[in-house]
């Protein structure tokens, strides 16, 4: 208990605010140990989502891109190589472009497994 009430008495304001960060650590640890499973899914779901309207947004800025530096022609691009480009699972960009394809940014090529990009 002594050395306790010494680490307080020496006033160093850096100690609390470490002994501050420690207990908010400690505290959300424990939360995030304690919460229902239907919680967990709810939240990594959300995350997922959020990833994949990300990695969308990624693909369309990458087409507009493209297509700034070669007007003239459509920008076709192949799940493989944006996957590679993005450095994304090729499942992943392929669930992006689907739901670029909904929201009618995106169009399938002839190709299987290639995109046109809208600009």
């Amino acid at each position: 208990m002594q050395s306790f009430k010494t680490f307080f008495s020496s006033g160093s304001p850096y100690s609390y605010l470490l002994l501050l960060a420690s207990a908010l650590g400690m505290a959300a640890a424990s939360i995030r140990a304690f919460e229902s499973k239907e919680t967990k899914a709810r939240r990594t779901r959300l995350k997922n989502q959020k990833e994949l309207h990300l990695l969308a947004e990624r693909i369309s800025t990458y087409g507009k891109s493209v297509h700034r530096r070669f007007p003239t022609g459509d920008v076709v691009v192949s799940e493989k190589d944006l996957a590679e480009q993005l450095r994304k699972r090729q499942e992943a960009v392929a669930t992006a472009l689907n739901l670029l394809l909904s929201q009618q940014k995106v169009q399938r090529a002839p190709l299987n497994g290639y995109w046109k990009l809208n600009p």
